[in-house]
């Protein structure tokens, strides 16, 4: 009698087991149908709000699967939302650096109009003394500047500008003359061949001294204010070309005349 009493007792134990993996069959499924939901959406911050608050309710006590950045650990299911949260973000930064530039105005127009009418002189001069090779202009944002190789103006190696080519510096100072003064800046270039002589220990140093002399041949001219120009010199670490070739380091060795436009800050 006792032993049928224990083995109708176990047997409604058992029974009753079938709820244990019945709950969570269900757990499972409301967990796929929300990661279904949550990784059909484009809004990442609702999903990461719905894996949190699922996460906390029921995986208490251990690592969660929504623990994870994405639907899938190491997945690549996400990858396409957050390619497109990426492209919005540069859009965006896009659009705000547009909004930041600001709209030229008419002064600004008018000054970029006058610049070029000073390059044309500068051309023009060009063209009649046939330096179209050794002198050229460019008009960048930055102001107009006039490009000199260094050849025409120095012997390899020297910083002074050779007597035959001191009316160069000269011509060149008095398309420098402007009813409007403008600030001005010569700077020094050189190729990245090393120098060491009885002058110079560096490249740097002999850029500086070129720039250096030709403004001041520049100057002798007293209807140019002295307080408007200076002088820089970036030896070889402004290239405009290769210097693996001879023409390349060519083109680096030269001495750049930069006119600036006119602010509210120009000297008058």
């Amino acid at each position: 009698m006792s032993r049928r009493k224990k083995k109708k007792k176990s047997e409604e134990h058992m029974n009753e087991s079938w709820l244990l993996p019945y709950s969570d069959l269900l757990t499972l499924l409301v967990a796929l149908f929300i990661v279904l939901f949550a990784g059909s959406s484009v809004d990442m911050q609702k999903f990461y709000s719905l894996s949190s608050a699922f996460n906390n309710e029921l995986m208490t006590g251990g690592t969660g699967f929504f623990q994870y950045p994405g639907p899938v650990p190491g997945g690549s299911s996400s990858s396409s939302d957050e390619r497109d949260k990426e492209q919005k973000q540069e859009g965006e930064q896009e659009q705000t650096k547009e909004e930041t530039l600001p709209e030229q105005t008419a002064d600004q127009k008018a000054e970029h109009k006058r610049l070029e009418e000073i390059q044309n002189r500068v051309n023009s001069y060009v063209e009649e003394n046939g330096l179209k090779d050794q002198l050229d202009t460019s008009l960048t944002v930055e102001g107009l500047s006039v490009r000199i190789r260094d050849n025409v103006l120095f012997d390899s190696g020297a910083a002074d500008v050779r007597t035959e080519n001191r009316n160069i510096a000269y011509e060149i100072s008095k398309l420098l003359e402007m009813d409007v003064p403008r600030s001005i800046i010569v700077s020094g270039h050189t190729d990245n061949v090393p120098i060491k002589n009885a002058r110079f220990d560096s490249n740097w140093e002999l850029s500086v001294m070129r720039a250096v002399n030709f403004m001041k041949i520049m100057l002798e001219n007293q209807n140019l204010n002295p307080a408007l120009f200076s002088a820089k010199g970036y030896g070889e670490f402004q290239p405009i070309a290769a210097n693996d070739t001879t023409e390349g380091r060519a083109q680096n060795r030269r001495v750049e005349i930069l006119i600036l436009p006119r602010t509210d800050e120009t000297i008058q």
